[in-house]
């Protein structure tokens, strides 16, 4: 596995830190790292090619055994069926918010290993990100343990996830990445956690030049310095390259129903087979295409099958990527900013293929779609140390509208009021007041470039009373309009 090329470092001085980028992808991964000096923030890095497969294997007493690419190796599943290992994967999609949806086409995702939470193996496969990044890290740097030595006490961690992730997934990832080991579990350690959303990763990642798809939208302000300003609420939704994969395993197996190839092991082989050559390579309906699984020997010409390859029409090909959740979420960012989007730029590993990015390219024209012209499937992680360093985006837009449960006067013209007026409550100074009024403090597509904040007061009918008071933030996920009340009646 490659990492981003750093100069080699000789001189060794206590004002060295090291930044640490780790994006889990649902399928691959990637890890970025910087070496920092005192005084400047951050050292240019040449990004690496490889990804790092999203897999890891467990032995019967719940031990993480094989991961990565390792995992992936003919003679791993051989030992894996002996041995009675569970294999994990797509475990990322287990940490999504719980008002994410998510449609599998009738498959699910496989169990955990015993006594194993989503969380704990989140948290043992970033265990094993960091080591590797450690070994390679003190194998390739000139004085790399010495090195190593001076920053593995105060280590900097950048962790991405999708737009859709919010506080309680926040929370889910940094006990992970304590439960794997590499920050301690006190205040001090989770201070050196910082997360980033994908879209931003991203947006850092095309300025420094596959499970979700996740749309941003920035306009740029000023160019010296730079200075960008997020335009739209940021979207998310599954419609990632993954599930391109999901439908044409689901594709196939009615294909070669009957045939002796449509066994759930050589469904697994073809489908793999597809994701590291068709899918990527895949640009029209009008040509035929072939998935290279077997040898000269295999051969079924009622399913298409000859000389080790399955035959599939380009339009079977096209229906499995249905690229029109795609097209429609980057219209809802245009027509969020009003039309003011004028470019397009796709990067992670969906973005690499060709049918995709000529789709999107003819159903969004006259607005420009673009690709970078680097390695895209590692732009998160490299755009993660980008972000870290520089901070180019000065201002976000709220997704969610957030407020208060407060009381409210009551106004006797008002129907809504006087549907409550049953409900109304007394303080201790006299006033009757409606209960359970909603107060917006932060409105949705509200600029966030400053802190907000509302002040409240209460009523205490005694000064023993006093003391540090606890209130709930409320999220409103509703849409544009501000609600009066956190109930409905």
């Amino acid at each position: 596995m490659s990492y981003p090329v750093i100069s080699s470092v000789t001189n060794i001085v206590s004002s060295r830190s090291l930044v640490i980028a780790f994006d889990v992808g649902t399928t691959f991964s990637g890890v970025s790292y910087a070496i920092l000096e005192l005084g400047f923030p951050g050292q240019e890095h040449v990004a690496g090619n490889s990804k790092i497969p999203s897999v890891m294997y467990y032995n019967r007493s719940g031990k993480m055994v094989v991961a990565g690419a390792e995992a992936e190796d003919a003679s791993i599943a051989s030992q894996a069926e002996d041995e009675g290992w569970t294999k994990v994967e797509l475990f990322k999609l287990r940490l999504r918010p719980s008002t994410m949806k998510l449609k599998m086409n009738g498959l699910r995702l496989a169990s955990l290993p015993k006594h194993k939470t989503a969380v704990d193996v989140f948290g043992d496969f970033l265990g094993y990100l960091f080591k590797c990044t450690r070994t390679f890290f003190t194998d390739t740097h000139a004085n790399g343990h010495a090195l190593w030595t001076v920053v593995q006490h105060d280590l900097q961690f950048v962790l991405s996830h999708p737009n859709g992730r919010e506080g309680a997934q926040q929370t889910k990832m940094r006990r992970a990445i304590v439960y794997g080991g590499e920050i301690p579990d006190t205040n001090e350690g989770k201070a050196r956690i910082r997360f980033v959303t994908e879209g931003e990763a991203s947006l850092h990642a095309c300025v420094l030049a596959a499970d979700v798809l996740s749309s941003t939208s920035y306009a740029i302000r000023g160019t010296h310095p730079l200075v960008i300003e997020e335009i739209a609420p940021p979207d998310c939704l599954f419609a990632g390259s993954v599930f391109v994969s999901r439908r044409t395993r689901e594709f196939l197996e009615e294909k070669l129903r009957g045939s002796k190839y449509g066994s759930a092991d050589l469904l697994d082989h073809i489908t793999k087979r597809f994701d590291e050559t068709t899918k990527r390579l895949f640009r029209a309906k009008k040509d035929l295409q072939f998935i290279t699984f077997g040898s000269p020997l295999d051969k079924d010409m009622y399913v298409g099958i000859r000389n080790g390859q399955l035959k599939l029409s380009g339009e079977s090909a096209a229906s499995s990527f249905r690229e029109g959740a795609a097209v429609a979420a980057i219209k809802r960012q245009i027509e969020a900013t009003n039309g003011l989007i004028e470019s397009i730029w796709l990067v992670g590993g969906f973005a690499a293929s060709p049918w995709l990015f000529h789709q999107l390219q003819e159903s969004l024209a006259p607005v420009t779609v673009s690709r970078p012209d680097s390695q895209t499937s590692k732009a998160v992680a490299d755009g993660a140390i980008g972000f870290y360093c520089d901070h180019h985006v000065s201002a976000r837009m709220s997704k969610y509208t957030y407020g208060v449960e407060y009381l409210r006067e009551l106004d006797a013209n008002d129907p809504d009021h006087a549907a409550r007026k049953s409900r109304l409550s007394e303080l201790p100074s006299g006033p009757k007041l409606l209960p359970d009024a909603f107060d917006c403090i932060l409105s949705r597509v509200l600029k966030e470039s400053t802190v907000f904040t509302r002040k409240y007061c209460t009523e205490l009918t005694s000064l023993s009373l006093l003391s540090v008071f606890e209130v709930e933030i409320w999220c409103f996920r509703g849409g544009n309009e501000v609600p009066n009340y956190s109930t409905l009646c």
